[in-house]
């Protein structure tokens, strides 16, 4: 039997938990990590308590989440990691920016948001970071992977475009048989000399309801999920086993 191949076609990062991605050609990845500054800030209610100098994994309804506050689909970020600059934008146009590293930077972020989702922000809202820790919709560190023909075969089962951004992955894959990736659970892989592992597949909630453009809760993907293919999963997460260098256009192989 021949390895099974596929092909980087997109890489993201969404700095900001529940906020735009930003794209991205290269990236080196560690073991035992997430992609770099991925899901590095979260943006939590007043009530929800974070000890930063003890981060332990909180479930994603402590934060603003696309899955109920669909109005953060409005706004995009850039985040550049060697000033620590955070950039919020809304319309092209930005909004508020500041250092999200530092104490001063976090509060006025955190008062933006709370004149932007005003109730909704059940208090003050918090910009939180702590060294090494990852707001992931799940405790472990891992790296989340769409393949591009299982969403185009959504598309069959829904008759209209669906964006692959609502899937918020880290890597979008082309060149692969649609579903196929659910068969790579257990299974190792290689990009280059980079290996990962993959974990589970990617049970979908109410987030990918919102259009990642126009900010409008217009689609039930779960429920299309369930009616066409008798699940809600869509992606795949992986762990990363030996680090290195990836880019956009690498081939992706999976041992038969």
């Amino acid at each position: 039997m021949t390895d099974t191949t596929s092909r980087i076609a997109h890489i993201y990062r969404y700095p900001v938990k529940g906020l735009s991605a930003e794209s991205l050609q290269e990236v080196h990845l560690s073991p035992g990590q997430g992609l770099p500054h991925d899901r590095r800030f979260a943006i939590a209610h007043g009530a929800t308590r974070f000890d930063r100098k003890a981060p332990q994994w909180l479930p994603k309804t402590n934060f603003l989440m696309l899955m109920r506050d669909e109005k953060l689909a409005q706004l995009s970020v850039a985040f550049a990691p060697e000033t620590g600059m955070l950039t919020i934008s809304r319309g092209g146009k930005p909004v508020v920016q500041a250092k999200a590293d530092e104490p001063m930077g976090q509060t006025l972020i955190g008062q933006f948001f709370a004149g932007f989702m005003g109730d909704a922000a059940r208090g003050t809202p918090r910009l939180l970071e702590a060294a090494g820790h990852m707001f992931s919709d799940v405790r472990e560190k891992y790296i989340s992977l769409i393949n591009l023909a299982s969403v185009q075969d959504l598309e069959r089962v829904v008759r209209q475009p669906v964006d692959p951004l609502r899937f918020r992955a880290n890597i979008y894959l082309t060149d692969t048989p649609a579903w196929s990736e659910f068969s790579w659970v257990g299974c190792e892989f290689a990009i280059g000399d980079t290996r990962l592992r993959v974990t589970k597949k990617i049970e979908r909630c109410g987030a990918t309801n919102v259009d990642p453009e126009t900010a409008a809760r217009d689609m039930n993907i779960p429920r299309a999920l369930q009616q066409g293919f008798g699940h809600v999963d869509m992606g795949i997460y992986a762990e990363v086993l030996h680090g290195g260098d990836i880019a956009t256009g690498d081939t992706i192989t999976v041992p038969a």
